[in-house]
């Protein structure tokens, strides 16, 4: 190569260098290092995140702008958000995203108006075509996106098409074709649905007389036809049937415990239990057990997606709840109480532990010994984890354990040495639940579930005179297995199949140091069911039906039960509604009272199982035909219903008189008619409901065959108001009813030999019940995260003093001595909440 052309192209490579060298911009320099630049030139000040500017470089804007325009450079170059909060102060902040697009039915692809969109504290509704627009303030951020009888949406902002507000699409949910009919039948919250189910849910709940928590079990005896013979919710009367048959349901786990304080509150946290379901007759037929009625409570059943919970106080307890998100799909939930006995003690408890302890050992024991250290406890705890892994499927676990205890010291002075024996009872349930539903298509639906469920009573009753320790304990072990089909035939019509498995276990024992006794006595009894269930609404929504049959085998007993369920649901004349409900059930639990002293008086009942002899399997058939008035804010209900119970035994039923003792089957007959009126304002409510009851025994083999049941309340009327202004609400209600019936010592014979001698059994009536109680709660915001809630409520604010039942014993003369149980005197309660989310 010559010389020449070396020349020209070295020429022109060190040309391009230059070139390339001029054209090359200006190197970045971090954000944070120009904001310091420009805070030192313009004297000012930025105000910022340090994590929102982490990372970031940007050109160094040029000298020669002015203030104004450097800031504009910047929101160019970083996208952030630069406000001028003074002529010195700068806000930088990230820029709000928007999310916008049209909902839309995935299998019609018509607009779903009215569609909930919520993300953090931001919310906004889809328009008449489906357009929604929400403003979010992180890629991360949790949307959800709600439609009745739709699937939910929880999806991050990320995972959203954002571009031209694409459509998002909603599959139908058709799970649950059940609908509200009567809206707020007593006050909000409470509502009936097309199936004869009462609900009543807490996150719409507003306040009842008397009540200043959300008590589960106390809130459905407000309800026609539900009430409690001993104000306790161990012992709840649907339609004047025994507690022990009632079918009690936590997120489809058989509880066998009821109540703390041994029956005086719920065991049940009503901050994780989000809905309760009561239902007197017509049950679906994939339920079991419950003849006289079933109370179903669940927890929430949508994911959250945020961070909420509570902590608060009462005169009772202490209580929390917690609701946490576990990423996009998951969230878990925890709640617990405990008594606040131990530090100190209120009025409230005081009138409490006097209920209970009345006319048991805790109170008055023998002449010759002292009680001394009497200490009550309770305390409960429940977890709840929720998880949808896909759009198809859905897993639920659950956990409960509560426990009750009482423990006292009994002592006494025998032979000049002080002597000492210590008496407890306590009550416990463990349970565990898994629950599965997969929508494996949009018309085909399987739900799985399996629960534990375990209850124990165990009681030490000592006698210090006779150096004697007498130990029983009352242990229930149960097993269910549920699986079912559903198929959607068409768009007003599903039928359902399924297949339900239950083993129950019961042991009873009773366990003497001195002299040396002990008797244990275990029995299992396994159930298999089948059913098969329709679902069927009219295209117009005015006429909903339910009609199945199940098909249950008893193994032990080598015995088939078929039982037919209905439930009719029509609306006509734009006004009416006309329900029809009927049911075949049986049970193969019941409770009985051995003697009335068991478990020092406390809790006398203990569970055992049917062996279809001298212990018959219960079994119930009742319908009931409704009409219903809605017009302008009123509402008219009257039901009349019918209820035969056969199986029962004099131990279930509380006898306490001539056939405390006695052992023997028969059956009660009750019918009746339930009338309640409503009237709504703009912010009062007020209600009235009145309840006839016949309830009657058949025990064939007592002298007496025919006789008032102990639960036949003949006349019963309640009544309230509630007012609500604002974030203030108030509530007054009364409760009357006659008397309970009891059986008194003949008036001419009281005695025969060393006996008293009764008359007529149950031919006598306690006077009349009667109770009046008042409520307020007051509800506001702190800020944006916390909340604050507080109430008052004074339970029998006239202090009435009722009597509640009756029994007689022979006094020291030998002669007949009455003893009246009465009920709570005037007991306020008051309830201090911090609520966050």
């Amino acid at each position: 190569m010559s010389n020449n052309r070396i020349f020209l192209f070295s020429l022109l490579i060190c040309l391009f260098s230059v070139s390339l060298f001029g054209q090359q911009p200006e190197a970045g320099q971090p954000l944070l290092t120009v904001l310091n630049d420009i805070q030192e030139r313009y004297k000012v000040q930025f105000n910022y995140a340090s994590d929102l500017i982490q990372n970031l470089e940007v050109p160094v804007p040029e000298k020669n702008l002015n203030l104004h325009q450097c800031v504009e450079f910047l929101e160019v170059q970083t996208g952030l958000e630069f406000n001028f909060i003074s002529e010195s102060l700068i806000s930088i902040t990230a820029k709000p995203l928007l999310l916008c697009g049209y909902i839309r039915d995935k299998d019609t692809s018509e607009p779903l108006p009215y569609t909930t969109v919520q993300s953090g504290g931001n919310g906004t509704i889809s328009d008449a075509v489906g357009y929604f627009e929400l403003t979010v303030k992180d890629p991360s951020d949790v949307v959800l996106i709600r439609h009745i009888g739709h699937q939910s949406i929880r999806r991050e902002y990320r995972f959203f098409n954002t571009l031209n507000c694409a459509p998002v699409y909603l599959i139908q949910d058709r799970e649950n074709l059940t609908e509200i009919v009567l809206s707020d039948y007593l006050i909000r919250g409470m509502d009936k649905l097309d199936n004869g189910v009462f609900q009543l849910d807490f996150d719409k709940f507003t306040i009842l007389p008397g009540l200043v928590e959300g008590d589960v079990l106390q809130s459905v005896q407000a309800f026609p036809g539900i009430q409690s013979i001993d104000e306790t919710v161990s012992n709840i009367n649907i339609r004047g049937g025994s507690h022990d048959q009632n079918l009690i349901l936590w997120d489809d786990i058989k509880m066998y415990q009821s109540g703390h304080f041994f029956g005086l509150i719920s065991m049940y946290n009503p901050q994780i239990t989000q809905k309760v379901q009561l239902q007197k007759n017509g049950t679906s037929a994939a339920m079991t057990d419950g003849v006289s009625g079933t109370i179903a409570m669940g927890t929430e059943e949508m994911i959250n997606p945020v961070l909420k919970g509570s902590l608060g106080i009462n005169m009772i307890d202490v209580n929390g709840f917690i609701d946490v998100p576990l990423g996009e799909n998951t969230s878990v939930q925890v709640a617990g109480r405990k008594a606040i006995s131990d530090l100190f003690e209120t009025p409230t408890y005081s009138e409490y532990f006097k209920r209970i302890a009345q006319d048991t050992e805790i109170e008055r024991n023998l002449s010759s010994v002292t009680n001394t250290d009497v200490a009550f406890d309770f305390y409960d705890a429940s977890a709840r984890l929720l998880s949808k892994p896909t759009e198809k499927d859905l897993f639920r676990l659950n956990f409960i354990h509560t426990a009750n205890q009482v423990v006292f010291n009994e002592n006494a002075v025998l032979e000049g040495i002080e002597a000492e024996k210590e008496s407890s009872i306590e009550q416990k349930s463990t349970a565990f639940g898994l629950y599965h539903t997969r929508n494996w298509t949009s018309d085909f639906t399987t739900e799985f579930s399996v629960y534990q469920s375990d209850y124990m009573l165990r009681a030490i009753n000592a006698n210090v005179p006779q150096d004697q320790r007498f130990l029983q304990e009352n242990d229930v072990s149960e097993t269910g297995i549920r699986a079912i089909g559903r198929k959607n035939l068409s768009e007003t019509l599903e039928w359902g199949n399924g297949y339900h498995f239950v083993e129950t276990k019961v042991t009873n024992l009773d366990d003497v140091d001195n002299p040396i006794f002990r008797r244990l006595i275990g029995e299992v009894l396994r159930t298999h069911g089948l059913f098969s269930e329709i679902h069927w609404n009219s295209q117009d929504r005015r006429t909903s039906f339910n009609g199945g049959i199940r098909v249950n085998y008893l193994d032990k007993f080598r015995k088939f039960l078929v039982e037919p369920r209905i439930s009719l649901n029509h609306e006509f004349l734009q006004w009416f509604r006309l329900e029809v409900l009927g049911e075949f059930k049986h049970q193969n639990t019941s409770q009985i009272i051995n003697f009335q002293n068991d478990f020092l008086g406390v809790e006398k009942r203990r569970w055992q199982l049917s062996n279809n002899d001298d212990i018959p399997i219960i079994r119930s058939r009742q319908g009931s035909l409704g009409l219903s008035y809605v017009r302008k804010e009123w509402l008219i209900n009257a039901v009349g219903f019918f209820k035969g119970v056969e199986g029962i035994t004099t131990q279930s039923q509380g006898f306490t008189d001539a056939y405390e003792f006695v052992k023997s089957a028969g059956n009660y007959d009750a019918y009746g008619l339930e009338l309640l009126l409503r009237k709504q304002f703009n912010t009062l409510n007020t209600w009235l409901s009145y309840g006839y009851l016949q309830n009657k025994y058949n025990f064939p083999e007592l002298e007496e065959q025919d006789f008032r049941s102990n639960f036949d309340i003949r006349h019963t009327l309640s009544g309230g108001v509630t007012y609500s202004a604002g974030r203030f609400y108030f509530a007054l209600g009364g409760n009357w009813r006659t008397g309970k019936p009891f059986t008194a010592p003949e008036a001419n014979v009281a005695l025969t030999g060393n006996q008293i001698n009764y008359g007529p059994v149950n031919a006598d009536q306690l006077e009349d019940y009667f109770r009046l109680d008042v409520s307020a709660i007051y509800r506001s915001k702190l800020n944006d995260a916390i909340g604050i809630q507080a109430g008052l409520s004074v339970w029998n604010v006239t202090n009435r003093i009722n009597s509640i039942n009756t029994f007689y014993t022979l006094a020291e003369q030998g002669n007949p001595q009455q003893v009246l149980q009465e009920s709570l005197g005037i007991t306020p309660n008051a309830t201090v909440k911090i609520l966050f989310n």
